[in-house]
């Protein structure tokens, strides 16, 4: 790939959070390396620096375009905000005739699927899915309006196939580029005594999380208590939103402040949201995972530890793909059961090690020595190159 020609291939960031961006930011300085011309498109400037940090030794290379919306597109947003990506949306559809220019748009969501299904953009869509989690809204037909899928691992792959969302000489599996910027073997330290740590980490979907129905009893408990410490690290938009609504089961609910008793003390971390939550630093700094639907376990299995899945919403989870995870640890059903289920968390780890290897292996390809972002870079320009001759 030494004389290949230049294109031109952007990178969006298209979000109220910056969670989505160590997902595919780590390819850009692979695609520069390659000869390419990148530019990297941010909606705010939280996503710039969190992209300018991740590629620091190539960031002097590369284009950083800022998008917005109309005046009258954020006073309509005040009010649709709470029931849709209002501004996601309307900063795609003001802002294709810069999308245009580009061979290649390079995104880790679905929405930017708009594009090409309801704004009529010529450019070729490249997905890599923020996370590897088995929800159903991450097996959407909406995979298929885009162009090159690259995927972390089998299963990934093996369900979309199944579900006909990708098809031959259009996906790949490359790895989790989010790894490649992580020190793995980093143990970070946050509470000055050696009790076992607990990550607290629900999801904020209205239905499938634990934190509407069980979060604070959670909290409750462990204040009380002192044979552990607590880091409350929920998915980033949990605390981003007073009022959330979710598409995929029609529910809406309103999200409750944190009592203020429990944000002060010594065994307990509250972290609604800062880079820490999306770096890693909590699932390698603990010892026992608690969660619900966030795709964040499979991160956390990197290194085999107990975890304790929280069934608030009465889901029939054995044998569901969507719930695969589950079965990598103890699932309990009231907050009451929490207790015994720490207790035995190391003993019955035992059990739950082999399938945790076995699940961390088919989520994510990995090589000695390897690259996921090289892979994926290499993945991107030979499609680019294909597609081109195609149209020649």
């Amino acid at each position: 790939m030494t004389s290949i020609p230049r294109m031109q291939i952007g990178f969006l960031f298209n979000h109220d959070c910056i969670h989505q961006i160590a997902h595919t930011a780590p390819i850009i300085c692979e695609l520069v390396a390659l000869g390419q011309d990148v530019s990297v498109v941010t909606s705010c400037d939280a996503q710039e620096r969190q992209v300018r940090a991740i590629i620091a030794g190539c960031a002097a290379r590369v284009r950083f375009i800022h998008i917005d919306i109309s005046r009258l597109s954020r006073a309509i947003n005040v009010v649709a905000k709470a029931v849709l990506p209002f501004r996601r949306i309307a900063n795609l559809r003001e802002n294709v005739g810069l999308f245009a220019r580009f061979d290649a748009l390079v995104v880790p969501e679905t929405t930017s699927a708009l594009l090409r299904s309801h704004f009529n953009l010529d450019v070729r869509l490249v997905y890599l899915p923020h996370g590897a989690g088995d929800r159903a809204i991450g097996f959407r037909d909406v995979t298929r309006f885009f162009d090159l899928v690259l995927l972390p691992g089998t299963k990934t792959r093996d369900r979309m196939l199944a579900g006909g969302l990708v098809r031959p000489g259009h996906h790949a599996v490359i790895g989790y580029p989010k790894f490649d910027i992580i020190d793995m073997g980093a143990r970070p330290r946050f509470f000055d005594n050696d009790r076992p740590t607990v990550l607290y980490n629900p999801h904020f979907d209205p239905v499938l999380s634990s934190w509407w129905d069980m979060g604070l009893g959670v909290l409750e408990w462990f204040a009380r208590q002192d044979d552990y410490n607590l880091i409350f690290a929920p998915h980033v938009m949990l605390f981003r939103r007073w009022l959330h609504t979710s598409v995929e089961h029609r529910r809406i609910r309103c999200r409750w402040p944190i009592p203020e008793r429990l944000r002060n003390l010594s065994h307990i971390l509250i972290d609604t949201g800062s880079t820490r939550s999306v770096d890693m630093s909590y699932v390698l700094a603990a010892d026992i995972y608690l969660g619900d639907a966030s795709s964040q376990v499979y991160e956390w299995i990197c290194n085999p530890r107990p975890c304790i899945f929280l069934n608030s919403h009465g889901a029939r989870w054995q044998g569901n793909p969507s719930y695969a995870h589950w079965n990598m640890g103890q699932v309990i059903d009231r907050v009451s059961a929490l207790p015994r289920a720490l207790a035995v968390a190391q003993e019955q780890q035992a059990a739950f090690a082999r399938h945790q290897r076995a699940a961390f292996a088919a989520t994510f390809h990995i090589e000695a020595g390897g690259s996921a972002a090289r892979r994926a870079a290499r993945e991107i320009v030979y499609y680019l190159l294909q597609d081109k001759r195609a149209a020649a």
